[in-house]
Formats: C-alpha cells, structure tokens, sequence
C-alpha cells in the first residue's frame, strides 16, 4: 500500500519533512506544524494547525489523526475533537484541531511535531433495523457494568 502526499507549501521537504515514522516499531507517521512563525493556542482556547499537506488515504482505508502522546501528557494540549477522521475520497488540506486544556498558554513553534496520521482497514457493515439484538451476559448494562 502506498500513502500519496501532495504538498501544499514551498516548505514541505525543505524546512518540512514528509510524515515519516520515527522508528522501526512506529504505527502511525508524525506530522509537523506548517506555520510561518511561533503559534499560541491560548489557555482553554484551540487552533486549527495547518500541516502544508493533502494526502490520498487508499480506499478501504480510513487516515486517523491523533495527538502525540508527549503534547497531552506534558503540555495538556489534545485534539479539538479528540480524534481526527481522513475518509478515503478526501483530498483537501490536512488541518490539526487542537486544544489545550491547561490554564496557561502554550506556544507551538513551525515545524513542531504536534500530531500523528494512523491508516488503518475500514469495515462498513450492512445496516439492518432489527426489533431485538441478540443477547449477551453483558447485556445493556452500562459504565462500570463489569467491574471497578
């Protein structure tokens, strides 16, 4: 399978790299902050982030975009809406919505490895209105249903 990227801005490949995966064992490529100059995402506020990229995620497959796990657990910065969805027929600029959930600014700086792209299978069941699921043990019971 082969993810194609387009670059949107002169600075992909020069000031920019391509999404690349940081090592052997990585799951999903980084992807770097195309902005001109220093970024604020004001305390409690969010910004769209652009990434100087379009991609074509192959049909079947779903692109997903989450934060990197360093900017939530250190600097409390987080996706707008918690994860980013790329269908496969998208092939418009690729924006990070993101938030930070702390009470002080943070200040994102270009070429900054602020998120991750996941291409991952799609599955896309029939849809069928039934009267009755089919049971389980587990039944309808909800949080904290199945323990602690």
């Amino acid at each position: 399978m082969i993810l194609e990227v387009k670059a949107l801005s002169e600075k992909i490949g020069r000031e920019i790299p391509l999404p690349y995966y940081a090592t052997d064992g990585a799951a999903a490529v980084d992807l770097h902050a195309c902005i001109d100059g220093p970024m604020t995402i004001p305390a409690g506020g969010q910004v769209v982030v652009p990434t100087g990229l379009a991609v074509a995620i192959p049909e079947g497959y779903v692109g997903i975009v989450a934060v990197r796990s360093s900017m939530g657990v250190r600097h409390g910065i987080t996706l707008s809406n918690a994860i980013g969805v790329i269908d496969s027929d998208y092939r418009g600029p690729l924006g990070v919505g993101l938030r930070n959930t702390t009470g002080e600014d943070y200040v994102l700086q270009p070429c900054d490895r602020m998120a991750q792209l996941l291409v991952v299978p799609v599955l896309r069941p029939e849809i069928r209105l039934v009267a009755e699921l089919p049971e389980t043990k587990r039944g309808a019971g909800g949080f904290g249903s199945t323990g602690r």
